[in-house]
């Protein structure tokens, strides 16, 4: 086996492997547990940190466990509470005055599927809520921590009752303040803000009418009530995830359950941050984070409960003093939304690479939450995602199509790595030329390998042909590829964003079918995940398949009949396991192999004669001449 051929399946044998570890693995799906009661708070004995909310049952009649009465009394006590409506061009959804939590929110511009009627994606869901029983449990609240000397009952937790202005609606520029008087002295207010997009600023105050001074400590938490009902995938991170000072932290649920037990916290992990952090749980397109203001100090916890199967992100602020007379307070902001690079990038007030080019300036009145772009998953290519993804963002915004913009995204990378390529395409084209000549060197040395072997370097020596270059367009290709498929899986703008035609989403396979002859038979494609899927070929792998197999034949031919088989098969291998990939990355695949059959076909027709496609093909069907007649 000669050089070439080795360096060619040692490649294809490597994008075989990693294709195969990078490819979506679903996970089983979540078991639905039983809704227990919701966070409270624990009085901190050293009065310096503030206590991690746990699970604080009320005392249960005689007969009935603590934790079903405490459940059952915080259902009822939150189905009756009042609520704001939240009322914003990107959100819709109330805040309970049972806790003041933020418990019911959706997005406006996105639903759950590609239909009309598809309801919007819900964020946030309330304990015992009957609208959407199935959407577990998942909110934010925020409250004070007593320290040394203070009782606990005298700070607001999950459970306080708080009071609003009649008829209060959150809304862009019509904050809402909610009041709640611990009748010993201390009035705690907590203002709430959203803008247009996706951001809340909470500012938490207390004002101490009494003779003594008090010591108490803010905090925020996102509670999650069992894993999401979604499933997991090893290409993509799904749960906590978390900025400290520069270091970033991702946890699956999974790990978050084997954390070490601290104190009577059970597993947790409790960061101290200096200044720069935030804290909260992301999904594959939402997410929902606590983001203390830029500079503040805090500390950052990631727990788990398992008595009540509840996952927390907490930021837990420095212990507060307020004298007689006096006010405390402290500010935060939550985000709740949708991943959006645009939107998520402005809150880190970074205009990026390629805005910054054309003029865009930092926005001093914009958050400036440190790294806040790094909570998109961009995956170990992400020196690759990252301006990948900005230039596509950017190429969208200008042509106004994600599949024209992919395309267009294909032809930059091209350009930018032919410097590269072109060398591997000249040596791809004198490999070809030789192919006569190492015919000539197999009929000559027969089974000796080894002297063929010998005769074929000198060969290349003496033509000055590298054939191990000829790798070097598929070993590129490897690394763009994933960053690539990274980008189209994991990023929000490519989810149901049309192509033209039948190609309504590009974050999905193609729903056309080569079982109902693309849609002239009255039958459906089979689901994904159906054992017929794969062999549902749409008319975007079957263009994929044609594409790697115009590219193939202007590869030089192995000599073996065994390699010959393998490659040749290869591009309708790659046309089914590709073919159930998003999209977005088959119409990347297909604009790439076009343009690389473009190229290198130019290259060689420039360095011999035009390469003939279809002749060995078409040999099959030339008039064959007449055996010589016998003697």
């Amino acid at each position: 086996m000669d050089d070439q051929n080795k360096n060619l399946i040692l490649a294809t044998v490597l994008s075989f492997v990693v294709i195969l570890l990078w490819y979506t693995v679903f996970a089983p799906p979540a078991p639905v547990v039983p809704i227990p009661d919701e966070a409270t708070v624990q009085t901190d004995a050293t009065g310096t940190i503030p206590a991690v909310p746990t699970l604080a049952p009320d005392a249960a009649p005689a007969g009935v466990s603590a934790l079903a009465a405490a459940a059952e009394s915080a259902l009822t006590e939150l189905a009756t509470a009042a609520r704001i409506t939240i009322d914003t061009p990107r959100l819709q959804g109330s805040i309970s005055l049972f806790g003041g939590r933020i418990d019911d929110l959706s997005l406006v511009g996105y639903r759950e599927t590609l239909d009309e009627d598809s309801p919007n994606v819900r964020m946030l869901a309330p304990v015992g809520g009957t609208e959407l029983n199935a959407a577990k449990p998942y909110y934010v609240v925020y409250g004070w921590s007593p320290a040394a000397g203070l009782d606990h009952a005298l700070v607001p937790n999950a459970r306080t009752l708080w009071t609003a202005p009649d008829g209060a609606t959150l809304a862009p520029g019509k904050p809402v303040t909610l009041t709640w008087d611990n009748g010993a002295g201390l009035i705690f207010n907590r203002k709430i803000s959203i803008d247009d997009d996706y951001l809340f600023t909470i500012e938490q105050s207390v004002t101490n009418t009494t003779t003594a001074p008090v010591r108490l400590a803010p905090y925020g938490i996102v509670a999650r009530h069992g894993i999401p009902s979604t499933n997991s995938v090893y290409v993509l991170h799904e749960g906590a995830v978390r900025m400290s000072d520069g270091k970033l932290q991702e946890l699956d649920y999974k790990d978050i359950t084997k954390l070490d037990a601290v104190q009577s916290e059970g597993p947790a992990d409790i960061i101290p941050v200096t200044s720069d952090g935030w804290a909260g749980f992301t999904d594959k397109y939402w997410m929902t984070t606590l983001a203390p203001t830029p500079g503040q100090s805090f500390t950052s916890v990631v727990k788990y409960t398992p008595d009540a199967d509840i996952y927390q992100t907490e930021a837990r602020f420095p212990v507060v003093e307020v004298a007689p007379g006096a006010t405390g307070s402290t500010s935060s902001r939550l985000f709740a939304g949708a991943k959006e690079w645009e939107t998520i990038n402005r809150y880190q007030n970074n205009p990026g690479f390629f805005a910054g080019l054309f003029g865009a300036k930092v926005d001093p009145n914009q958050p400036q939450i440190d790294r806040f772009i790094d909570s998109i998953d961009w995956g170990w290519f992400y020196f690759l995602t990252k301006p990948m993804f900005s230039l596509l963002h950017w190429l969208h915004g200008a042509i106004g199509n994600m599949g024209w913009a992919i395309i267009a995204l294909t032809i930059t990378i091209k350009l930018l790595v032919f410097p590269l390529a072109r060398k591997s395409y000249v040596s791809m084209a004198k490999m070809k030329e030789l192919q006569p000549e190492m015919e000539k060197l197999k009929e000559r040395t027969g089974d000796d390998k080894a002297k063929m072997q010998q005769e074929m370097m000198a060969l290349y020596k003496r033509e000055k042909v590298n054939p191990a270059s000829g790798c070097l367009p598929i070993l590129l290709q490897i690394p763009i590829f994933f960053s690539l498929y990274k980008v189209i899986y994991v990023t929000i703008e490519l989810r149901h964003a049309p192509w033209f035609g039948w190609i309504r989403d590009l974050s999905a396979p193609d729903p056309s079918s080569i079982l109902n002859l693309f849609g002239l038979l009255p039958y459906a494609p089979p689901e994904q995940g159906s054992i017929f899927f794969i062999l549902s070929l749409g008319v975007l792998p079957i263009l994929l398949g044609i594409s790697m197999w115009f590219q193939q034949k202007l590869n030089p031919a192995p000599t073996d009949p065994t390699q010959k088989m393998i490659f040749a098969w290869m591009p309708w291998v790659f046309m089914f396991m590709l073919g159930s990939f998003a999209s977005g990355l088959v119409v990347y695949w297909i604009a790439n192999n076009t343009i690389t059959f473009i190229q290198q076909y130019t290259i060689m027709s420039m360095h011999h004669k035009r390469p003939d496609l279809f002749g060995n093909i078409l040999d099959g069907f030339k008039k064959k001449p007449a055996p010589p007649p016998k003697k």
